[in-house]
This record gives structure tokens, sequence and C-alpha cells, in this order.
């Protein structure tokens, strides 16, 4: 459907980093299991560490996955983006290069559940 303007609309985007008082956004999905339709939105400090993201928060919500229990954190394939990438687990989310609205995925392989 087409829309026409009256005047000339000036968008403003209320997600950018300066919004969000030092802290950022960080998009996190489990590649497979689909019992989470969306990615989780974390919304944390840079200098989180990438280790407490993982156990303070991430932990936490996938636990409604069946296989949550299972999960082998030291086994897990995580992706950048779209592109294979190993996170420094003791670093920083800054120093791991996570900025504001970095999707993270991860996989679980022989963890599928809810796929089949």
């Amino acid at each position: 459907m087409t829309v026409v303007s009256r005047k000339e609309y000036i968008g403003v985007p209320r997600d950018r980093v300066e919004n969000f008082n030092g802290k950022q956004l960080i998009y996190v999905s489990w590649d497979q299991h689909l019992l989470f339709a969306a990615s989780f939105l974390l919304c944390l400090p840079p200098e989180t560490c990438f280790r407490d993201m993982v156990e303070q928060n991430l932990v936490a919500l996938i636990e409604a996955d069946p296989d949550a229990a299972l999960v082998e954190w030291d086994k897990v394939v995580w992706l950048k983006g779209n592109e294979a990438w190993k996170p420094d687990w003791e670093a920083s989310l800054a120093d791991n290069g996570i900025n504001h609205k970095a999707h993270l995925r991860f996989q679980t392989p022989g963890l599928n559940t809810v796929c089949g």
C-alpha cells in the first residue's frame, strides 16, 4: 500500500546506543530450538564479562527448553552474525567485539529436541 506524506517525514531512531545509559542491546538466539520464536534481547553494559552474560542471563532465559540442562557450554559453536566465532569467556563484551545491536547465535550439536 502506498503512503503519501503531507510534509517531509524525518524518522528519529530511538534504539541508538546513546539512549541506553551506557548499556547496549545484544540479540542472542539458539539455533535449531524453535521453542523460542525470536532472539533474546539483552541490555548490558559493554564491560560485562562474556561468561557473566551467559551464566547470569542466558542460562535463565533458555531453561524452559528440554535441552537447556544438557548444554555443555565449552562445546557450543558460536556465530557472530553469520560468521563462525570463538568468544573469549573472560573478556568483556566490548573486548570480544560485541557492540550495540550485535546478533549472537549459538549451536549445540546433538541437542535439537524441539526440531526433531
